[in-house]
């Protein structure tokens, strides 16, 4: 019923593919690879699925939709067991909160297609696009920190697990890649501590998913 469209690496199908775990739902795991054969993201079968060329996709018996937020939106929707969205208006805004600023503040940013432009087009060396990743990183992450700090208990609402932990663990992630030291922020690592313990965010990590290797 479910298929994924994703890539190992990619934070936005790490969101998913927590998502789809803490959910319980089965689903086919199809691989693009975003750097093989010129990125696989640009090839015509796969713009028909997503004209953005972006991972995550899903098709739900033929459906399909796109973009993280609005794939984990869906399935919140569609299968509310488990649900990642709150039901008090006010908390569900938090925790829309948190994901955006990761999703429209700090990922975009160090987007492969963004470090690719910088290099290939404007001569940016590429220890240069690292640093510009690092920045925006450590810039995004000095503003949650600070909403955490009122927001935050094992989880970031709270104890209740939701889309904004999703959001989160993936980040983390990706910053430990461009040498930023998630330890600086103290609310932010134990969550992120807190969260890789669920099973469900095990089996979605990067190094289990069938194109890591």
């Amino acid at each position: 019923m479910l298929k994924l469209y994703s890539y190992f690496r990619s934070s936005a199908s790490y969101r998913v593919r927590i998502a789809l775990h803490w959910k319980e739902l089965p689903f086919e795991y199809i691989p693009i690879h975003l750097t093989r054969n010129g990125g696989e993201q640009h090839q015509a079968h796969f713009r028909k699925i997503n004209p953005m060329g972006h991972v995550p996709a899903l098709d739900h018996n033929g459906f399909l939709v796109s973009e993280s937020m609005a794939i984990i939106d869906y399935l919140d929707q569609v299968y509310p067991q488990r649900p990642l969205f709150p039901q008090s208006l006010a908390d569900r805004a938090r925790v829309l909160q948190i994901c955006e600023i990761i999703n429209s503040g700090i990922q975009p940013l160090q987007n492969l297609k963004v470090g690719q432009f910088l290099v290939r087009e404007m001569g940016v060396p590429e220890d240069a696009t690292d640093k510009w990743c690092q920045h925006w990183i450590i810039k995004g992450f000095e503003s949650l920190e600070k909403i955490l700090a009122s927001t935050a208990g094992t989880y970031c609402l709270g104890g209740e697990f939701t889309a904004a932990d999703c959001f989160l663990v993936p980040q983390c992630h990706s910053a430990r890649r461009f040498g930023v030291k998630v330890e600086d922020f103290p609310i932010i690592a134990r969550i992120d501590a807190a969260v890789l313990e669920l099973p469900a965010v095990q089996a979605a990590r990067p190094g289990n998913q069938p194109d890591s290797v």
